[in-house]
């Protein structure tokens, strides 16, 4: 029990000193036993091909429009260019549906999880993507039917992205959880890098190979995930929640590399039988209650915002509509300029680990922002006056500063705000409400996703480039909620982040917050207590 319940329900330090003393020393080495395993690495690995089929889907469809067979068949010709066009409500339609399958896997990710188990969940939505890559390669001249393929695969795309990092979080050791679930950020980012290097080696072929390829490598990607992820155990919290509990525990044993019987073993089990005795003494916990719990409301919103700040940041608009930007610019192979831009995400989203790991989460998303805010003034400045809207060529000074603020623009996004917003939304919610609260946090992500991909072609044909100025205001704003609303949470355990919220502790200046000194701290006997259980959370993402 953490000491604020106990302060709140009237418990004196005489009695906090009669219990039985915990010392934190005790218990750092329990957590930290073990060494890394191959098996936990390809735990780490397996499962974050999810993220790279997320990533691939993503990264594709943005080369699929200046391909002449896909405009041939779901396009429609222009005379004038000798090329094809797409309206924006069909270029709209063809990349939106695929966030929209996205929102609705998300939210039923949960039910799916509970039900047939996380391996198990992960499994079967890999699978249906396999639909999904059917439906739209069978495609011969409706765009409808290509559209609904790529919903079909926003369903698992989406069930995906709350099953993955569930898995992780629950199975990983302590030691290594934090870069085995920022590996799916990674493997996000290779699956967009791979699909504009598959969509540069086929667009020039003038058959539906052009497409059909790199949209039929979906197949490979998901019988990966879908068959690799049945020779890896379950969670063992999942396990033991069904009361496998000999099964929890020689999971727990072998991805740690220690004996079934060892102390840090025997810990591990304890302290998830003591936080599931936890939550079932309590009442049954109700999914509206992520808005009437204990300080939820404010969490949820604040998780709600930072996922939909994420796509407000404007990444995806060149992930999605990258080709067709750069081509305005006048650049003769605009595959090139997004090899170039999906190359940097991956080199800085790795640098980006070494951000979440190092530096706090209130400061690297300020500046994230303010950094991607600068880049989208220059961008929409420099396209609108400077590029000249007729004839490109006249004006190559200003398309390559499109393409290297567009860089810089990637650089940000991907040590921050790409690996940052997963990690800090994580961290927001109490163990009972976590999942109801992040996949309603994850839903609004890939709400906004399907907003931006819908309207976006709508909005540029409208104000072309100063499109951007919308980015950089939503990222200003980003800087103002970060600032006023979260608190920091690096090197601090979910145990301490909640207690702060229930607190109310200004987010301002949470940085400096002492649990020692929070009003009705408990004395040492109580602390150490409440530090076994704060570890233990911290280490164990969802229970």
């Amino acid at each position: 029990m953490s000491f604020l319940k106990r302060h709140r329900s009237g418990e004196t330090r005489a009695e906090h000193s009669q219990s039985p003393k915990r010392e934190t020393s005790t218990v750092a080495p329990l957590i930290d036993a073990g060494k890394i395993t191959m098996l936990a690495c390809f735990l780490g690995t397996v499962a974050s091909i999810g993220g790279f089929m997320f990533g691939y889907v993503s990264g594709q469809i943005s080369g699929f429009f200046d391909m002449r067979d896909f405009g041939d068949r779901f396009g429609t010709y222009n005379p004038a260019t000798d090329a094809y066009d797409f309206s924006a409500a069909r270029q709209g339609a063809i990349v939106g549906l695929l966030p929209a399958g996205c929102l609705v896997g998300s939210l039923i990710a949960g039910k799916i999880a509970d039900s047939l188990g996380r391996r198990m969940g992960i499994s079967v939505s890999a699978l249906f993507n396999l639909i999904g890559t059917i439906i739209e390669i069978s495609s011969e001249r409706s765009w409808a039917q290509f559209a609904i393929g790529r919903l079909v695969t926003g369903f698992a795309i989406g069930s995906l992205s709350v099953l993955v990092p569930m898995y992780q979080s629950e199975s990983s050791p302590t030691r290594i959880r934090a870069v085995l679930i920022s590996m799916y950020q990674l493997f996000i980012t290779l699956g967009i890098w791979t699909a504009e290097m598959v969509n540069y080696g086929t667009h020039t072929m003038d058959t539906s190979a052009s497409w059909r390829i790199p949209s039929g490598l979906g197949f490979l990607w998901a019988l990966f995930l879908g068959g690799g992820i049945l020779f890896l155990p379950e969670s063992p919290r999942y396990a033991y929640r069904m009361g496998r509990e000999d099964e929890a525990r020689r999971t727990i044993a072998r991805l740690a590399g220690l004996a079934n019987d060892a102390p840090a073993v025997n810990f591990q089990i304890n302290e998830i039988r003591e936080k599931l005795d936890e939550e079932r003494a309590g009442a049954e916990t109700k999914w509206y209650e992520i808005f009437t719990g204990p300080r939820m409301l404010y969490r949820t919103l604040l998780g709600i915002t930072l996922q939909a700040g994420q796509q407000l940041t404007g990444a995806n608009f060149f992930f999605y509509y990258g080709t067709t930007i750069f081509k305005a610019t006048g650049l003769s192979d605009s595959y090139v300029t997004q090899i170039i831009l999906g190359s940097v995400n991956v080199g800085c989203t790795v640098a980006g680990l070494y951000v979440v790991r190092k530096f706090s989460r209130r400061n690297s998303l300020m500046a994230g922002a303010a950094w991607m805010m600068m880049c989208f003034l220059v961008y929409s400045f420099v396209g609108r006056f400077v590029l000249n809207p007729t004839n490109p060529q006249l004006t190559p000074q200003a398309g390559n500063v499109l393409i290297v603020f567009s860089c810089f623009f990637i650089v940000a996004f991907a040590t921050t705000w790409g690996p940052l917003v997963w990690t800090v939304v994580a961290e927001l919610y109490p163990a009972r409400y976590r999942a109801p609260a992040m996949a309603v946090a994850t839903a609004s992500n890939w709400l906004w996703n399907f907003l931006m991909s819908f309207f976006t072609r709508f909005i540029t044909d409208a104000i072309g480039y100063l499109y951007g100025l919308v980015f950089a205001g939503c990222c200003f704003g980003l800087i103002l909620i970060v600032f006023f609303f979260m608190i920091e949470s690096k090197d601090r355990s979910l145990e301490e982040v909640d207690t702060m919220y229930l607190l109310k502790v200004n987010p301002i200046t949470s940085h400096k917050w002492n649990a020692n000194n929070a009003p009705g701290k408990p004395d040492t006997g109580a602390e150490s207590d409440a530090t076994v259980h704060d570890v233990h959370d911290d280490k164990a993402v969802a229970v």
